[in-house]
């Protein structure tokens, strides 16, 4: 008799060998085109459609912005549906229901189910799990989802939900290769998410992308607000370890989220809040200020410039772009002039390395690492990126080897940062986790 652990792992091997993943081997992941997904979505029954949902789209911010809302609305008193990706270490991290993780046993059941559905249709990863975090939310009857688009919007499988709110925090080049060499072509895969009379959120936009934003809205006859045109604090900044902002609608607020990026996030949220109260949903004040407060104790969230230890000080963060790195490489720099830098390195093997490079401190140390996972890019392949940008370090096989190499090199008053990709903090994670 197989136990559930048992048919847990059987589960995750199926998924894992069974249904393309982009977080596996990329681009071959990516099934274009949302028939295959309404088609299945149909034979569940449609559950998407039994709840009331938030879209949240965008290069960089989304899973912050995601979860943080999420945070607010369940402090608001409603049932919340959160699903994100990727995972960092529980594949059950994707789908949560107020904070908590899907159980096993639903994770099974789902399975079960679809693969007797799904007849000779072939499904991506993403597909079955966008599809089994649908199916989840209606089985326990929330009252709001927020939903985090996987890749670009418009053929994205999570666009086959019909939102109350769209939101789409900025605009950067990533996956270029699927989504369009320039920003305002990447826009328009993400204006895909907006729909007919559904009000928009657009967090920063400028010239050209604003515009596509704004066309796509008037197209659409979808009230469109920019975070930027928002005045949502009078100041923002670091105290206690908190990011505090000043003079809301809320009165003050503490983030717990603490990266310079969330000052933008913030803004961006904010500004979907006052339109949710527009659209009738009650949020106390009481409830955006613990949201915020306690983003990652009610969601679960980790990896947005996350402290794992204190002497050395150990930061890690999933930003894995060259939006990303505009926050992140102001802030190393910032480290690095005041005490010796350590920086564990790696990418998959689609990212524009170069861009990032140049946002990299010189005076640091690094060590250069390979991701666990299949489209992970050699260590000796980022090193040799980052020589040509006057960066040497020394090279390591895993994530776990950097990382304690970094460590017997710090000293108590030194900082380590782990980062490039969600697979390197991921493999980070895991290897302090069972050590």
């Amino acid at each position: 008799m197989h136990s559930i652990e048992d048919d847990y792992r059987r589960v995750l091997d199926e998924l894992d060998n069974e249904y393309a993943a982009f977080h596996k081997i990329g681009a071959g992941a990516y099934s274009p085109g949302l028939e295959k997904t309404l088609t299945l979505a149909k034979r569940l029954g449609n559950p998407q459609d039994r709840y009331r949902c938030i879209h949240v789209g965008g290069t960089n911010g989304k899973g912050s912005t995601a979860h943080t809302l999420a945070a607010v609305l369940h402090e608001a008193g409603y049932k919340v549906g959160l699903y994100t990706s990727p995972h960092i270490l529980d594949f059950r991290e994707r789908i949560r229901v107020d904070g908590r993780m899907i159980e096993k046993e639903a994770v099974v059941g789902f399975m079960d189910k679809f693969r007797k559905l799904r007849g000779d249709l072939q499904p991506s990863y993403f597909e079955a799990v966008t599809l089994m975090a649908f199916d989840y939310f209606a089985e326990c009857k929330v009252d709001i989802a927020v939903v985090e688009v996987g890749l670009g919007g418009r053929i994205d499988s999570t666009n086959i939900i019909h939102p109350m709110l769209s939101v789409i925090t900025n605009i950067s080049l990533d996956h270029t290769a699927l989504l369009g060499s320039t920003e305002e072509a990447i826009a328009v895969e993400k204006a895909g998410i907006i729909k007919p009379g559904v009000p928009v959120v657009i967090g920063r936009a400028e010239g050209a992308v604003r515009k596509v934003f704004a066309d796509k809205a008037e197209a659409e006859s979808a009230p469109i607000y920019f975070a930027s045109d928002n005045v949502c604090f009078t100041s923002s900044g670091l105290s206690d370890g908190f990011m505090c902002y000043c003079n809301t609608k809320w009165g003050d607020i503490r983030g717990e989220l603490t990266g310079v990026c969330q000052i933008e996030n913030s803004s961006t949220i904010m500004t979907a809040l006052d339109v949710l109260e527009g659209e009738s949903v009650v949020i106390p004040a009481g409830a955006v200020r613990r949201g915020f407060e306690g983003v990652c104790r009610l969601t679960g969230l980790s990896g947005r410039w996350m402290h794992i230890a204190d002497r050395p000080e150990i930061i890690c963060d999933t930003g894995h772009n060259i939006g990303g790195w505009r926050y992140l490489g102001p802030a190393l720099k910032e480290i690095a002039a005041k005490r010796r830098l350590h920086v564990v390195l790696g990418f998959v093997s689609d990212k524009d390395v170069d861009n990032i490079m140049e946002q990299l401190p010189a005076d640091a140390c690094y060590y250069f690492a390979t991701p666990g996972v299949e489209r992970g890019r050699e260590a000796a392949s980022t090193a040799a990126a980052a020589a040509g940008h006057g960066i040497h370090g020394q090279v390591y096989d895993t994530v776990a080897e950097a990382l304690v190499a970094a460590e017997l090199s710090a000293t108590e008053d030194d900082t380590i940062f782990i980062g490039g990709s969600t697979f390197i903090v991921a493999d980070a994670l895991a290897s302090i986790a069972n050590s």
